[in-house]
């Protein structure tokens, strides 16, 4: 069922009334932990105040019933139900199947639990999470709490993380990606043609070079000794980079930007893996390209640790803006890297630091401090695009853009309603107005996509 607003079809014939009844759900909404707006509300049927009142006082509060988990094309899908028949959806990243009884062990915590007292809940749990990927469990609990937040509210999220900002948000390509050719300078090149010429209009773009770049497994590139791993994942590398790996690096960039021209601001995906000579070597010889940003040269990833003075060092050696913070778990652990002003830009994952009002709350303090903000977010799906475009409404002025997150599986734009068709123009999304995160599934359409231990997902 779709949530709707409250119908204002009589507030001309009687402006007193309707005055008193805007300033009496105003109140409802400011005030969750007071009161719940009834399920009238959703369905479009005026509310008198006397009915409010009544129902506010009947539903003091709200709770949560079950946590259910569903993995649906390799992403944790998770469900919050309560008592009121309100659900709030949130999501992990694609490539984690495997936490879907990292979210479960959450449920004995929360359930009984007023979900729209959000904070409350998160400290039950927060301290249980961890760097990436541990804290992607946490993170999408507190998405769904928050959907439950809004819609039990009847506003959307960034309402209550403090307001609007921008009408639109910005985003880089992310998940939108082109095919390149080959290796050569010119491929490179044709690549960011291609990209510059994408329907989605994106103003700033982000590659990967280097140790991000697959150049680990290319000879020449770095002094490395380590054993070839034996496993699939052969992930980690790290060592000292070559003369011709430098260089190559710098031919490649030079050739993107030529393509991009200076409409489009470049932004590189550069590690982990550098030692902290050569990113700073690396970041000097880049510095003629004016960069948007050079992400994770010494960190990164599934870095269980943050090395600020190594980023300090770093930033105080280049005039590019370096930038880092996918992996890194809950604000205290940027504490380090602002109040040093060890970096220009933090980039945190919603999805991976502990939820959107976590991301928000490091926005802020970097903001104090002269830090920008690009959050990541590639394979965040399309709920976590939803709460992306949520907090990036509330974002303050460091904002920049977020990595836009598009699913492999096509058919998620078709279980997922409530998204703009088409979601990106000119690199800006346009902020929707619907309650929670402003999404709902299509669960006819999307009981197909369940596994068979799954299927009372939507129960």
């Amino acid at each position: 069922m779709k949530n709707q607003p409250i119908s204002k079809e009589n507030k001309a014939n009687d402006t007193s009334s309707s005055n008193r009844r805007e300033f009496i759900k105003k109140a409802t909404v400011g005030g969750l932990g007071v009161g719940l707006l009834s399920a009238d509300a959703y369905a479009g049927n005026e509310i008198s105040i006397g009915e409010i009142q009544s129902k506010t006082t009947q539903n003091q509060k709200i709770k949560i019933t079950d946590i259910k988990v569903a993995v649906m094309a390799n992403s944790p899908v998770v469900r919050i139900t309560t008592d009121a028949g309100i659900s709030g959806y949130g999501q992990v990243e694609s490539t984690k199947p495997y936490l879907k009884p990292h979210i479960l062990f959450y449920k004995d915590y929360l359930v009984g639990e007023d979900p729209t007292n959000v904070e409350r809940c998160m400290m039950k749990i927060r301290r249980m999470g961890s760097f990436k990927p541990w804290g992607s469990a946490v993170s999408a609990i507190e998405f769904a709490l928050w959907d439950i937040a809004g819609k039990a509210a009847n506003v959307p999220v960034y309402k209550l993380l403090g307001g609007k900002v921008r009408d639109q948000v910005r985003c880089y390509n992310g998940a939108i990606r082109v095919e390149r050719k080959g290796s050569e300078p010119k491929d490179f090149h044709d690549w960011a043609v291609k990209v510059k010429a994408l329907e989605q209009g994106f103003t700033i773009v982000k590659t990967a070079v280097g140790f991000h770049g697959g150049m680990a497994n290319t000879p020449g590139f770095y002094y490395g000794n380590v054993s070839a791993s034996q496993s699939k994942k052969d992930v980690g590398r790290r060592g000292p980079m070559t003369e011709w790996g430098l260089k190559t690096i710098v031919e490649r960039v030079a050739a993107i930007k030529e393509g991009l021209g200076d409409s489009v601001g470049l932004a590189l995906d550069c590690g982990p893996g550098n030692m902290l000579s050569d990113a700073i070597r690396l970041a000097n010889a880049l510095e003629p390209f004016n960069l948007m940003w050079m992400e994770d040269l010494l960190t990164g990833d599934y870095t269980p640790y943050v090395m600020a003075d190594d980023y300090l060092e770093l930033t105080r050696s280049t005039t590019v803006p370096i930038h880092t913070g996918e992996q890194i778990y809950l604000r205290q652990n940027f504490r380090e890297l602002i109040e040093k002003n060890a970096i220009r830009i933090v980039g945190p994952d919603p999805e991976d630091v502990g939820g959107i009002a976590e991301i928000k709350w490091i926005a802020e303090y970097a903001d104090l401090h002269g830090i920008q903000m690009a959050p990541h977010g590639v394979f965040d799906g399309l709920i976590g695009l939803a709460a992306h475009v949520q907090v990036g409404a509330a974002m303050p002025e460091n904002f920049i853009a977020f990595e836009y997150p598009a699913p492999a599986e096509k058919w998620w734009y078709d279980i997922i309603e409530g998204l703009p068709d088409p979601i990106v123009k000119n690199g800006l999304i346009e902020v929707w107005d619907r309650p929670g995160l402003g999404v709902e599934f299509n669960v006819k359409a999307a009981k197909q996509y369940l596994a068979e231990e799954d299927k009372k997902f939507f129960d």
